[in-house]
Parts: structure tokens; sequence; C-alpha cells
């Protein structure tokens, strides 16, 4: 049995992985373990309120996490911390769920296929951001293997492609019987590494080529890693050939990914790729509303669209706003008003990026494989002078620079030069989806 403080500390890694650092401090602050019984974990907190707002909130992700890290878990109670004049850890314990503890099936991330139960298109809120990947995914439940195939959903992080990807994996396993098996590229090659170490290659290629559905999340990170890129080729084709649905993510479109093999972008591409950007306004609005909806103390209208033009970062961290402005309302035990939310965003909401031109130029050089100086060169060479209009283009569009000024930074150009460069990447953006998707992946750095 792993010790309670290793235990905790642990789960406190994930759940900060998952949550703004507010709603991480104002929930998981003064908390710890204090004993493990007969498959029960006992957690220690600070008053009624976290007691209450634990077990309503995060109970369930609390005990996945728990479950996950140590098999033998299988009840979370809380207790509330008293201090005493002899003993300071007293406590007076309170179980949360009494008579309805969650059955084991619904809490564990199964260790046989590694999907999380809580990712289903029930639970997804589309909107116009991510209605084309949320189209796809619907494609492939229905015939999966035959159509998309492979499907390939790229964006930020915190946009909603390991929810989408995980709920096309539920789906199809819920209803179809079939093979179906998630994994991060990162555990892959781990995966892989080992079984060469051990000298098992056949056993791992036999385990990855018996799935009728492979789900694989961040392949950008086989950047570089040569061998592991041919053994994914191989197990691609395979799968492939015998009609088996694949489903990748990653934080860029395939054919931006550096140090990858063409093999392997052009099979990436062969499919369905389609890009998740940053949510909309309209989109923000309705997830607010969604993760709302079970409040007994609803925000207004003015509320939910103040938060969805103002908090303009990824989804968790949207969800993280509004978990603490909850908190406030239930603390209050009435509506919040919206001069109280402008003020807590105020004070807790990240602060928008501050990002100089050297860095935006650092990025977009980066981001197309291209020597940064080259973009304050006076060459026209058409690979440079793409990046630079595209830089030109955020400098004015997202950072509201004077055209002058651009000019100046950027190798002294003439400030009608600017203007060209943003007006022409202007009206490619009507006729060229890629470099809509590509300025949107940019976009999704400097958020």
């Amino acid at each position: 049995m792993m010790d309670n403080k290793k235990l905790w500390d642990s789960v406190l890694v994930e759940m900060e992985l998952s949550l703004s650092k507010p709603n991480f401090n104002t929930w998981f602050k003064d908390t710890a373990i204090i004993r493990q019984e007969e498959g029960a974990v006992y957690l220690s907190v600070p008053n009624t309120f976290v007691q209450d707002w634990l077990g309503s909130k995060f109970h369930n992700t609390i005990l996945k996490a728990l479950r996950t890290l140590s098999g033998n878990v299988q009840s979370l109670h809380y207790l509330i911390s008293k201090e005493d004049m002899k003993e300071k850890q007293q406590v007076i314990e309170k179980t949360v769920q009494a008579t309805k503890e969650l059955p084991i099936q619904d809490t564990y991330i199964n260790k046989e296929d590694n999907l999380n139960p809580r990712y289903t298109f029930e639970t997804f809120v589309v909107g116009p951001f991510n209605e084309f990947a949320h189209a796809a995914s619907q494609a492939i439940i229905k015939k999966p293997g035959i159509v998309y195939n492979p499907l390939f959903i790229y964006g930020g992080t915190g946009h909603g492609k390991t929810h989408l990807i995980q709920a096309v994996g539920n789906h199809i396993k819920n209803t179809s019987g079939k093979k179906v098996f998630y994994t991060t590229s990162e555990k892959f090659f781990q995966e892989y590494v080992n079984a060469l170490q051990l000298n098992k290659p056949n056993f791992f290629k036999e385990k990855y080529r018996k799935y009728d559905v492979l789900i694989m999340d961040d392949i950008q990170f086989f950047s570089g890693k040569m061998k592991a890129q041919e053994e994914l080729f191989h197990l691609f084709n395979h799968l492939y050939e015998n009609n088996k649905q694949i489903i990748f993510s990653s934080d860029k479109h395939p054919g931006l990914i550096q140090d990858l093999e063409d093999r392997l972008k052009s099979r990436f591409s062969a499919g369905m790729t389609v890009d998740i950007p940053t949510p909309d306004n309209e989109s923000r609005a309705a997830i607010i509303r969604t993760k709302t909806a079970s409040d007994p103390h609803q925000l207004s209208k003015e509320i939910v669209e103040y938060l969805a033009y103002s908090v303009t970062g990824n989804i968790r961290e949207l969800e993280g706003i509004i978990n603490s402005i909850s908190c406030q309302s239930q603390l209050k035990d009435r509506e919040i008003t919206l001069s109280e939310v402008k003020n807590f965003v105020k004070n807790n909401a990240r602060p928008k990026k501050l990002v100089s031109t050297k860095e935006v130029v650092k990025t977009v050089a980066e981001f197309y494989n291209i020597e940064e100086q080259l973009i304050y060169d006076k060459t026209r060479k058409k690979e440079i002078i793409k990046p630079r209009q595209i830089i030109m283009y955020i400098l004015r569009e997202d950072f509201n620079i004077s055209y002058p000024a651009i000019g100046e930074k950027l190798g002294g150009r003439d400030h009608t030069t600017v203007m060209h460069s943003c007006e022409k990447i202007k009206n490619d953006m009507k006729l060229d989806d890629m470099l809509i998707q590509e300025i949107n992946q940019l976009r999704s750095i400097f958020v």
C-alpha cells in the first residue's frame, strides 16, 4: 500500500494539471490523507464548505485518480480538521456518500483500454469552433474503419481534443463490442523502448495489432524519434489494410510537425484532418451555460456574456474560473453580481500574454522551420516571404501594432509594404483553408 503522503501528493499533481492555479489553491490547500483502511481513504479538509464542494464537484475525479494510483481503493471519505488543545489533528468524520458510493466500474479508467468513462458525446459541448471535428467523429462511429480513416484532430492545449477522441472510443466500445485502445504517444514510445530492452519486440507488435480502434494522443511527441516512427509506420499500415479505425491528435497539423518522416505525414493526412481552434465567444457562452446548468444560483445572461468575452484562454482555464465563481455564489448563498464577477476575473484570470515582436518572429520561424534572421533580411525567397507576411498580419491584427512600427521592427521596411502584406494574408485566407489553419495554430501559441 502506498503511504498517505506519497499517494496524496501524486493525486495533487494530477489535479493541478487539470485546474487553474486559483481553483487548485482554493480547493486543495490544507488537504491531506489521514489514513487508509479496508479500501477506504480518509481525506482531511479544512472546513465543511471545502468538504461539500470536493464531494459534489471533484469526488469522482479524486476517486478515479486514487484508484489509478492504488488499486485497492474502494471509497473516499472526508474528515473536517479540528484544532484541539492536546492534539492538532483530531477529526470529526462526515461521509459524503453514505448511501450512494460510486460503482467501481463507473470510476475506474479501464486499464485494458485506458478510456476515461467521463469523456462522452453527451458531455461534449458542440459549438462553431469544433462542430466540424464533432461531425467527423459522428461519421466514424457509424462506420469505423470505413470513413475518415485515419481521423487526425489537432489544436491547442485545452481545446477538447482528448475529450472528443475518447468519446469516439467510448461510444464504439459500448455499442459494438470492438476492441478499442487509447494511449498517448509518449506511453507508446516508452512501451516500445521497454520491449526492445527486454528483447520482446514481437510481443509489443502483437499487442497493438489486435485492436479494432487505436486512438493515439499527442503525435507531435514522435518528432525526431526515428525508430519509433518506423514502428508506428508499420503498425499504421497493418491496421489500415485491415480496416481498423485509427484516430490521432496533435497540437499542430501533421504537415507542420518537425522531424517527422514524410511517409508518416502522408498517411496521417490520408483520411480526415480537422482543426479545433480557440473557442469563439458563442461557444464559450454555451460551455458556461452547460457547466453551470445544475448550480442552484444561475448566472445571469450579462455575466455569461461577460465571461465569454473576457476569459479568452483555453477551456480548462474557463472551467476553473466558472468553478470558482460558483463557489463564491454558494458561499454567499445568493446569485453573484456582475460587479463581483468582474472583480474576481480581474484578480484571478490569467492575464493576456504579453508577446514581443521578437517572440512572434521566433515562433513563426520555428513553425515554418526557417532561420529567424532571414525574416529581417531583404531576401525575396518565397519560403521566407509568406512567414514574414504572416508575422506582419499577426502583429497588426492580434497586437494592434502600427504599420510603421511593424516595418521598423522587421528590418526597416516601409509601412506600405506592411499594409500590402496584411491585405494579402487577409485575401489569401478567404481562399486557402490550410493558411487559416496555420494562422489559428500560431494564434493558439500566443494565447
